[in-house]
């Protein structure tokens, strides 16, 4: 697939889902943006200025993250 870290994500759509799971400053949620053709970008809203890790959607299927979660689809 090659650098998924190459791939510019200026501009991408970041979706939000919560797991329910609750920390001291509010709950703590996932961003997940599509980035190519089976790649995708997954953030932290805690943090937004840090850079998104970046998965195919194998291993976001390997991870349990399903994109439909966030009303994306793969």
């Amino acid at each position: 697939m090659g650098d998924l870290y190459a791939l510019d994500i200026a501009g991408a759509e970041f979706s939000k889902a919560c797991g329910g799971s609750t920390h001291p400053d509010g709950e703590a949620c996932v961003t997940l943006a599509r980035i190519g053709p089976g790649v995708w970008a997954v953030g932290d809203s805690k943090c937004p200025d840090a850079e998104p890790l970046r998965f195919t959607t194998a291993e976001l299927d390997a991870a349990g993250i399903d994109p439909a979660r966030f009303g994306l689809s793969a």
